[in-house]
């Protein structure tokens, strides 16, 4: 019951009081007026009585705070499965870019493989080449005897040449699924294999391309692969890219030593290399070094 409710409850008891003891001692006129004021008393308790209230006390309230309570479920409900979503494309995005590093991985293993077991059957130098080659070994450097990252030293040498290769169109990337690997050898004898390589695609390729670099290791040995997307050469011309001065159908002006020096220092370190262009599609170095 409100406090208007109330107080107009009290004043119709009280107005009826005093109705009743007007008939004995009030005029008929002041008897009229006191009933009169019972009549409003009692007509406006009836009216508050009958309105109904609105002080968010009651169940209308609750009804209220229920549906609020709802909404909000509802839109955290719709939230977290959005949140899901989100995460499960995530996650399926992640894990199509890990098939794809396993798939390449897998190309790159495969033909690190077919290097090794073609590395294998290289021929070694005789005492008279083991001497052309010595003496075209450049300086040098105080880390000879020292272990280096060949995977950091590829790097290097890449963003040494990135301008030159840029100018030619060629993108030069490596591929390897170790972050470092370690080699016993000379960080700058290293750096100008690589680079002579690396040089060669871009004098030779004649067109805009991509050179990857995959490094990886199989036991005790490393081993590099640097194929290009150029036209390479005949199978003919490719075996002989490491003699001394030799020069291809596809010469161009340079002295012919890069690959020469390249093949000095692999295998002044106890390493093999070769070369493959099958059928002119690109041309491939191939790589193996001992890591110690």
């Amino acid at each position: 019951m409100t406090r208007d409710q109330k107080i107009s409850l009290i004043s119709a008891c009280i107005f009826y009081v005093l109705t009743v003891v007007g008939f004995f001692f009030f005029s008929v006129t002041l008897i009229i007026l006191v009933f009169l004021g019972f009549t409003l008393s009692i007509t406006y308790f009836a009216y508050k009585s009958q309105k109904r209230p609105n002080d968010y006390t009651g169940a209308e309230h609750l009804q209220q705070e229920i549906g609020l309570l709802n909404a909000e479920k509802t839109q955290i409900m719709n939230d977290y499965e959005v949140l899901v979503k989100e995460k499960d494309q995530e996650l399926e995005n992640r894990l199509n870019t890990i098939d794809d590093l396993k798939e390449k991985l897998g190309s790159a293993e495969s033909e690190l493989e077919k290097a090794r077991q073609e590395l294998e059957n290289v021929p070694h130098k005789d005492g008279a080449d083991q001497n052309i080659y010595e003496s075209l070994l450049p300086p040098d450097d105080d880390d000879d005897a020292s272990n280096v990252d060949i995977i950091e030293v590829a790097r290097k040498a890449i963003r040494e040449l990135e301008a030159d290769a840029a100018r030619v169109g060629l993108r030069v990337t490596i591929s390897s699924a170790s972050e470092r690997l370690m080699v016993h050898a000379s960080a700058r004898r290293l750096l100008i294999m690589f680079r002579n390589i690396i040089d060669n695609s871009i004098k030779y390729m004649q067109q805009a391309g991509t050179l990857v670099v995959t490094i990886s290791s199989i036991e005790d040995d490393i081993f590099i692969v640097l194929k290009d997307t150029g036209k390479g050469l005949p199978e003919n011309e490719t075996k002989h890219i490491f003699e001394l001065n030799y020069q291809g159908s596809n010469r161009i002006s340079g002295n012919g030593l890069g690959l020469t020096q390249a093949k000095a220092i692999v295998e002044h370190y106890g390493g093999t290399i070769y070369a493959r262009s099958p059928g002119g599609n690109g041309m491939g170095i191939y790589i193996q070094l001992p890591t110690s």
